[in-house]
């Protein structure tokens, strides 16, 4: 019996899964923050702990491990790669290879060997594959160096356009209660002051989603914000098709990430569609239902060389809830 394992190292989790030559998984394991340019050696153990209990669950060595892969989160640039070879290579898996995050969700979305992929969860990335195999990422940075919003600049935008209300530079929204509810104060002034009193930054990223619910609700303010985070992952899109000139192509553009996947209404995803449109009208938008790990799986089968069967993909395109591994997996 072969087994298989690819993991999917994000910025908030990280997951493996060890499937058997018919597709079953057969580990499982789940940890925190994978990405190394958050923490090294945070990342590095978490990693390591998601692999061994998957191990452990299958009751295998690295040995019997026929190919791994592993989609990094942080995997960006040469610099990048320098770091992570050694560190993937420290674990002991005679065959391996590693890439970016965007790859393995780019491959969980789509039955086609090319496309683009569009991921917005804590923060925004996107990267594409045309049908000659050249690469192309594009975003992924930072605000500094281009990008914009994910859940944790929506989250600080929420803030802001409360801010903004309460100071008259804005129009009201009805962002205000629900955000000084989940932050813990009676009124904008207390809000402002303990923030500015103590030098505080962050805003939970959970505050996203209060965004989704005033949009839904009818506030203007908030349907504005997310018709933004819209705009920019469209933007990107179209920026990524004609770098790869896939004006012609039919393809998927895979959503990967709880912004544009969870995320209700319209606000992002029109204007999504929008600019995937204008650059290639024989674009499909589709949302990614299966878990990018399994991703990480299906091209360390194909690493191998072989090609994953009707049967294989049928049976692990199910693993489609984070909450559900998590809930299965051993935690760590």
């Amino acid at each position: 019996m072969k087994y298989y394992l690819g993991v999917d190292a994000g910025g908030s989790k990280t997951y493996t899964l060890i499937v058997d030559e018919q597709g079953a998984i057969v580990g499982k394991g789940a940890a925190g923050n994978g990405n190394h340019q958050i923490s090294y050696d945070e990342a590095k153990a978490n990693i390591t702990a998601s692999v061994e209990a998957a191990l452990a669950e299958a009751g295998l060595a690295r040995e019997d491990i026929e190919y791994a892969y592993f989609g990094l989160a942080g995997a960006d640039r040469e610099t990048d790669y320098k770091i992570l070879r050694p560190l993937i290579a420290g674990l002991g898996f005679p065959k391996h290879d590693i890439n970016c995050d965007t790859v393995i969700a780019l491959r969980a979305g789509t039955d086609r060997p090319y496309g683009v992929v569009l991921i917005c969860g804590s923060g925004t990335n996107s990267a594409g594959q045309n049908p000659a195999g050249q690469f192309y990422q594009c975003g992924g940075f930072s605000y500094l160096f281009g990008d914009f919003a994910g859940g944790g600049t929506l989250a600080k935008e929420a803030f802001r356009a409360v801010i903004r209300a309460w100071d008259g530079r804005e129009e009201p929204t009805s962002l205000t209660g629900p955000l000084l509810a989940r932050l813990g104060y009676e009124s904008v002034q207390a809000m402002f002051d303990d923030y500015l009193d103590h030098d505080k930054c962050y805003v939970p990223l959970d505050v996203a989603k209060l965004v989704f619910d005033a949009a839904l609700a009818g506030d203007a303010v908030a349907q504005r914000l997310l018709n933004m985070q819209g705009d920019e992952l469209g933007k990107a899109a179209a920026a990524v098709i004609n770098r790869l000139g896939m004006q012609e192509d039919e393809f998927d553009v895979v959503l990967a990430g709880s912004i544009v996947t969870r995320g209700q209404g319209p606000y992002v995803i029109d204007p999504i569609r929008s600019y995937v449109n204008g650059a290639a009208p024989k674009a499909k938008v589709v949302k990614l239902a299966t878990e990018p790990v399994v991703g990480a799986v299906w091209l360390a089968i194909e690493a191998s060389g072989r090609p994953v069967s009707t049967e294989m993909h049928e049976k692990l395109k199910q693993v489609s809830d984070y909450n559900a591994i998590l809930i299965e997996a051993k935690r760590v």
